[in-house]
């Protein structure tokens, strides 16, 4: 019974979370319904030997992951002093056009191992181009012209690491966290404008990107901020509910998933929990379902297929796992080493795993153990940079390049 209840929990987030239809493109932060899922990918019938590289172009610094729209690869990357929104050809990669911006920033001495390019992943929607730079500038462009359509400037001081929390569009308006420690505030926009229609100022900004559901009736904005986990109403920006979420050095970085009334949630030397949220009368209250020491999460967001949530722990230096998404049981784990972080993303009956050992592991979304199926090269240097996967081809941003994959 407890299964059966659960599917249907899933059945209900595919619906409810940030309008969750399936699109041929992969337009925002991990992918069209923000849950990892590659709903768009073609799965070979058999796996090749080795991948075919379809293209290869220098695109400059950044963890910022590309994003597909029709024929259109975007990314957002740092090549000296400038920020950059550089649009390609998804067939060719040839240059389509490109637009920059003077963005000074200066690095706290504990993140320079990750270089000075942005983090956040832009949105595309309406024909537009929603970016958010390592220190904090907020910029719309027009996707078939790279025309720059509004711009926010940088706060004085943006979060401790840089900004990296990704926006997402709504449709008439676009959401970002904006703002930097102690003095942030997550904000929703007039997409075609740059409009402020409301604003929640309660934290200030975490690492992790916001997501939008449906819980008890009510759509909201659920996101990690600087030292909490919330849900604000997606309409006003009225704080619905909240938790305190203590990671050190307020590194709060995994994007919220949602699973029917479930919220999960995790973050560096915590344990991962999923989190019930109700409603009695006008009074919002959340509750533990369960609680997992076993695995924890830093910058890896996991994904769920069937009744199990798949990611990538930070114990022993990286452990991909397997999870009871009803009770939070461990179902397995494998032996450590499997890379400092991974982009979890699931593929039909598969996830395909890219890591900062630039790698991409095939494996199967199987509960009872770890199997992996294939295991290929895919970059010259560290991805931390989600890829981007829509039809036959997976697109992967390293350290300062952006390379297509086929099969």
């Amino acid at each position: 019974m407890k299964r059966m209840i659960l599917c249907s929990f899933l059945v209900a987030s595919s619906i409810s979370t940030f309008a969750q239809a399936p699109a041929p493109s992969w337009s925002q932060w991990r992918g069209p319904a923000r849950d990892g899922v590659a709903s768009s990918f073609t799965v070979p019938t058999a796996w090749p030997a080795q991948l075919t590289r379809r293209w290869q172009v220098p695109v400059g610094l950044g963890h910022a992951s590309p994003v597909v729209s029709g024929n259109r690869v975007v990314v957002h990357t740092r090549q000296g002093t400038r920020e950059l929104v550089s649009a390609f050809d998804l067939q060719s990669g040839k240059p389509l056009w490109q637009d920059g911006v003077e963005a000074p920033y200066t690095m706290n001495q504990a993140a320079t191992g990750h270089g000075p390019g942005p983090k956040s992943t832009p949105a595309i929607a309406g024909g537009r181009v929603f970016t958010l730079g390592i220190s904090g500038i907020f910029s719309a462009h027009d996707l078939a012209t790279g025309k720059l359509l509004w711009r926010k400037n940088a706060p004085p001081a943006p979060p401790e690491f840089g900004t990296a929390a990704s926006p997402l569009v709504d449709g008439s308006t676009v959401i970002a966290f904006l703002g930097g420690a102690g003095a942030g505030a997550l904000t929703a926009l007039d997409a075609a404008t740059g409009a402020v229609k409301w604003r929640w100022t309660g934290d200030g900004p975490g690492y992790a990107s916001p997501i939008l559901a449906t819980l008890v009736g009510t759509r909201q904005v659920i996101t990690q901020s600087q030292s909490k986990l919330v849900g604000v109403d997606a309409a006003s920006g009225q704080l619905l509910w909240e938790l305190a979420i203590k990671t050190p050095y307020e590194q709060n970085s995994v994007t919220p998933m949602v699973m029917g009334d479930l919220v999960l949630y995790a973050g560096l030397e915590n344990p991962t929990v999923a989190l019930r949220i109700t409603k009695t009368g006008a009074k919002w209250t959340t509750a533990a379902a369960w609680r997992n020491q076993e695995v924890a999460m830093y910058m890896s967001s996991p994904a769920v297929s069937g009744t199990a949530i798949y990611g990538l722990s930070t114990k022993n230096r990286g452990q991909f796992f397997a999870l009871d998404a009803a009770s939070g049981k461990t179902l397995w784990l494998t032996r450590g080493r499997e890379a400092e972080n991974a982009a979890i993303v699931r593929a039909g009956e598969f996830l395909l795993m890219t890591t900062t050992n630039s790698e991409l592991v095939v494996a199967r979304a199987n509960p009872a153990r770890f199997e992996e199926v294939k295991r290929y090269p895919v970059a010259d240097s560290a991805m931390w940079a989600h890829p981007a996967f829509t039809e036959r081809t997976i697109i992967v941003k390293d350290l300062d390049k952006l390379i297509a994959w086929t099969f």
